[in-house]
């Protein structure tokens, strides 16, 4: 029986890969390790907490384990039990902002665990023989800083300005030494913007749709902020992509839509779907970071990867789900009388 290992699976980004993985058949059962950590919560209590939508119809498939990433010994005793063919390490916390003010937490998620892993795989290796297919590490476009191209390749200097892509960049390091120190085939991606069903800890793209539900005006922070919104499908799909592909080992790839959008863009198409929805524009956050358009010419090349969702399209999916899961359906009527 085939295992993949997901830290962080009960996320938003790892339950898509579990889902993804047990449909297409790559694996028959998937390890979703969390610690079930809620850092930030909806913008109303009222809101449904999607975590327990995450993994509808393939629960018999998926076994949960409780735990965090960063304990040496936790990490070992799961390994040393499954032996998974797959890894894939997202375990971290999910936001810039969140890893911006727990220094040492950030450090944890993304540098330790990835060494916690990357070492039980070593001596498991040393003693046992077993060696996974793939361990691909989860790092963010965060890494670059601020862009200092147009389209930024794999291969744009990488320069983070704050705590969260320090981190993600340093957990590339260990993922890569680690890899070749232990005789693991690794392989990184670098995601951005991501969005979709069952967010729920504070994105843009989260805050948006909420308030745009409740008829509250929303907050552009820099009309020409551009971002690449990539929808948590995709994401996932190039996740499981680079734990496939031979091509892939020792890699890096960027895994987004391949297109930046302005956050003023993102709420004109959210107007589509809420007319008569209003916004104000602020200035920009200074502290994050200029990005924009990730190329992801590489992953095309090497993994075959190609996007299946534009913003239209993803936003169109993520609206119809919010509008038929939320927990506002009553409340908000009630409010409003």
């Amino acid at each position: 029986m085939k295992h993949a290992l997901v830290t962080g699976g009960l996320g938003l980004i790892g339950s898509f890969i579990t889902r993804q993985l047990l449909t297409s058949g790559l694996v028959d059962r998937v390890v979703a390790v969390d610690h079930f950590g809620r850092y930030i919560n909806s913008i109303r209590p009222d809101f449904t907490d999607y975590r327990k939508l995450r993994l509808t119809g393939i629960e018999d498939q998926v076994i949960i384990e409780r735990g965090d990433a960063k304990y040496p010994a936790i990490v070992f005793r799961l390994l040393e039990r499954y032996r998974p063919e797959l890894i894939f390490h997202l375990a971290a916390l999910p936001l810039a902002k969140l890893d911006n003010l727990n220094t040492g937490e950030a450090r944890e998620g993304s540098v330790d665990s990835t060494n916690h892993l990357l070492e039980a795989v070593g001596q498991i290796k040393e003693r046992t023989g077993y060696c996974p297919q793939r361990f691909v590490y989860a790092s963010s476009s965060m890494v670059y800083g601020n862009f200092v191209a147009d389209v930024a390749t794999e291969e744009h200097p990488t320069a983070p300005v704050e705590i969260y892509g320090t981190m993600k960049l340093a957990g590339e390091v260990v993922t890569l030494g680690l890899g070749r120190y232990f005789g693991v085939p690794v392989s990184i991606v670098r995601p951005s913007a991501v969005y979709g069903p069952t967010d729920m800890n504070r994105r843009v793209s989260q805050i948006f749709i909420e308030k745009a539900l409740l008829g509250q005006k929303l907050n552009v922070q820099g009309a020409d902020e551009a971002l690449d919104f990539t929808y948590v499908k995709d994401t996932a799909n190039g996740f499981v992509l680079a734990s496939q592909r031979p091509e892939a080992v020792g890699e890096i790839f960027n895994i987004t839509l391949g297109r930046a959008h302005t956050l003023l863009e993102y709420v004109q198409c959210l107007q589509r779907h809420f007319p008569g929805l209003e916004y104000e524009v602020t200035a920009r956050d200074a502290f994050r970071p200029r990005r924009g358009t990730l190329s992801i010419e590489k992953a095309r090349r090497l993994l075959g990867y190609e996007p299946q969702y534009t913003l239209e399209r993803g936003l169109e999916e993520y609206v119809e789900f919010v509008r038929e899961h939320h927990a506002l359906a009553g409340s908000a009527l009630a409010d409003a009388r």
